[in-house]
Parts: structure tokens; sequence; C-alpha cells
């Protein structure tokens, strides 16, 4: 018997993993909604989005056994938009905008798990000062955005006004969306004031970047996994995802302690999760930066390299009613996807072609490859960027140990031909 698992935004790579997962036979993964049309870099019209993906869902004319998804804010809330009407396996809206509205999420972090919170205060959009209270430096993000977009750090009056002004300009491209579905729950009475286009002040965690994994079944949270995110030097950047995690035991306990304690407050079940902290050596001090009410279809591979398993088949197993298995043996004892960057704008006159990804990709087993910037393209046109980098492309490779792991990277990286035109050059 067939069992239909429909994937919204489902990709070419990504649907590659799933159909090599040890828990698929039987399984036909469905696309649902496709890239073009949940495109995070255009306008999100959510009703429309909700209304195609129901006919599609509707004229099916095999049975709907499951509905996933491993992207970001429109996929993350028409999940359980979808589902729940269908009696299908899945986490509530409320609990996904409760992790996704960052003010919100602030208040039941600092309920929770007080330690791990920094200092924050809501922006009214039209506010040109900051809120009482906060100090330089600080972060200043929209209450809803996504990979950094529109996230400036600032040290200064001038640099809060500054990133204030942009914020204003673009908040809500994603904001009036997230509050088509803000309107469908019920809010506290600030989180309803602030509304899905106010911004967000915090004042800035230091150290080392790193990201849980886990899952909730049955409302018991469970953590599979720690992958350390190096930034390239002296930037906010990402070099690297690494898995598994180098931070010591004790405080990989205390990351797993804070992790399931916030899960539980903010009622996510039946769903995989991920939660972005900082960890700072030498005081040991751990600061939340924000939850993901889905599991990261970056670290997917990581995962299977080194476990065995990916986090795809967590999600799979979830929503299909079983208990996941989280460790197999896998080939690697390290695993890391590489962000081949570049610090400034400009014009893409040539990038790596099919022959070029296929000889990197023999420069390492198992590696895998995707270019991010094609040729013809200015960077800043680039979707889904963070404020002060373009990705060029990505590279994931699994290895005995850090040191090989990076040298297999670079023997990729080098036959990954990039030649970019200056922005300055630009009309």
């Amino acid at each position: 018997m067939t069992t239909n698992v429909f994937v919204l935004g489902l990709d070419e790579q990504n649907l590659e993993v799933l159909e090599a997962l040890s828990c698929a036979d039987g399984c036909r993964f469905l696309p649902l909604l496709g890239w073009e049309e949940i495109d995070q870099a255009h306008e999100v019209d959510m009703p429309a989005l909700l209304a195609l993906a129901e006919r599609r869902l509707d004229s099916f004319e095999g049975t709907v056994d499951a509905v996933i998804g491993y992207w970001d804010f429109p996929v993350s809330s028409l999940v359980p938009l979808l589902c729940e009407p269908r009696g299908l396996r899945c986490t509530s809206l409320e609990s996904v905008v409760r992790c996704e509205h960052k003010y919100w999420s602030r208040l039941e972090q600092r309920a929770v798990i007080p330690e791990a919170v920094p200092r924050f205060g809501e922006v009214d959009l039209d506010e040109t000062a900051k809120p009482d209270g906060l100090s330089y430096p600080l972060w200043v993000k929209p209450v809803k955005s996504f990979s950094s977009e529109l996230a400036f750090r600032v040290t200064d009056d001038a640099g809060f006004q500054e990133a204030m002004g942009e914020i204003r300009a673009g908040a809500g491209r994603i904001g009036d969306a997230f509050q088509w579905a803000m309107d469908r729950i019920s809010l506290p009475p600030e989180v309803e004031d602030a509304g899905g286009t106010a911004a967000l002040a915090e004042e800035e965690a230091v150290g080392d970047q790193l990201t849980v994994e886990g899952y909730v079944r049955d409302g018991v949270p469970r953590v599979y996994g720690i992958i350390d995110s190096p930034h390239y030097p002296g930037t906010p950047s990402f070099l690297r995802y690494e898995y598994p995690s180098r931070v010591p035991e004790e405080a990989q306990r205390r990351l797993i302690d804070l992790s399931e304690r916030v899960i539980s407050r903010v009622g996510l079940n039946d769903t995989t999760f991920n939660i972005e902290y900082f960890h700072e050596p030498e005081s040991g001090a751990i600061t939340l930066v924000e939850i993901n009410p889905r599991h990261s279809q970056s670290h997917a591979r990581m995962l299977e390299l080194v476990n065995g398993v990916s986090n795809h088949e967590i999600c799979l197993r979830l929503a299909l009613g079983q208990e996941p298995e989280v460790v197999r043996d896998g080939e690697y004892d390290v695993a890391a996807k590489w962000f081949v960057r570049r610090f400034g704008d400009g014009f893409v006159e040539r990038a790596p072609t099919a022959e070029d990804v296929d000889r990197a990709r023999e420069q390492a087993p198992d590696a895998w490859v995707e270019v991010v910037a094609h040729e013809g393209e200015w960077l800043s046109d680039l979707p889904i960027q963070d404020s002060y980098s373009y990705e060029l492309a990505h590279v994931i490779v699994g290895a005995r140990d850090i040191d090989e792991c990076e040298r297999r990277y670079r023997a990729c990286a080098g036959e990954l031909p990039f030649v970019i035109r200056s922005a300055e050059d630009r009309a």
C-alpha cells in the first residue's frame, strides 16, 4: 500500500534525501506548492497559498497520509493549517507563531529560562529611539524575518535610526502575511498590540554560535544533535555548520536542559525543532537566539553522514505516527556544511558549470555541492541573504576529523570558479 506524503516546497536536492530514507519504503513524496510558489523573496499571499494547497489536496484521488515541510514561514504555518482539518499529525498553529514571532518568543523564553535570555524590547516601526533600559551594542530586527534578513547590529543612536529606516521599509513584505496567520489564533495583549510588522531590539550575545536539533512526540521533547556554527572571523556570517559539536559535555547538558524546558513552555508537539544559541567558553554563559518550529534542511546531510539518520527521517516518522530512530552507524566521525561567500555586492560573470560541480564532488567521498549564485545575477538580488554577505555556494563533506574535513572542503571549493565584477560598475 502506498503512503502519500505531500511536501511543501519540495526541491530536487531534498527529494533525493527523502527517497533514500530507510523508512521511506512504500512512501510516495508529492510536491505541494513548488518553490516558485512559496518563494520568500516575493510578497507572500497566505490566503491564496492556502486555497491553492487545499484544492490540490482535495482533488488528489488517493489518500493524503501526511503533509510535511522543512522551510520557514509560510511553510511552517501552512503545515498546521492543512493538517489539522484533515486529522493529520502536526503541531498547532499557535505553537508555531509563538516560536516565530520574535517578541512573543522572547516573552515565553523569559518566563521559563530567564538565565538564557538577553534584555530586549519591542519597537514600533515609527520609533527612532532604542527602548529604555537597553545598552549598545544591540541587534535590531523585524519580529518576523528570514535568515538574518533585515537584522542589524547597531552601536549608537545614529545606527539604530538607520536600521529602523531599513526595517520600516522592508518589514511588511513578510510581516503583513505573518499577521494573517496571527489573526487566526488567540494572542496575549502585548503581542496583539505589537502585530506582525514591529521590530525587536535586544542586547548583543557573545560567544560561539551553535544549534540544538530535536523533536517532540506525545508532548515529550528530545534533543538528538548539537551543531556548531563558526563564523567568518570578525563577521556575523556563517563559515560552516559542523557536527557533532565540540563544546564541553557540561555545556551540552545545560543546552539540552534549557531546550527541553523552553520547548515544553511553547507547546510544540509532534514536530521537529531547532534552537540557535551562543555559548561563551570563558564564562560558560549560554544565550538563546531563536526557536524554529521545524528541523533545518541545511543539517540533513551532515546528520546522515555522522548519525546514519537524516533529520528528514525524524520529521517523516513523526508525521506518520512512528517513534523516531535518531542514531545508526554513519560513515564519518565529523561532517560540515561550508559556505562560500563574498563580502560585498557584485555581478556574476561566470559561475561554476555542472561539469565544475561534478569535478568538485570527485574531490571527496560523498561530497555534496550546491551553487547559489548563478551567471548573470547581481549578488544583491539573491533571495534570503544576511545583511552582511552573499552566499555563492554550499559544500558538504564528511571526514575523520575537522582538519581532514577542511582539506576536503578546500579541494572541492577549488573546483568552483566564480568570476564576479565589482558592484562599483553597477549603473
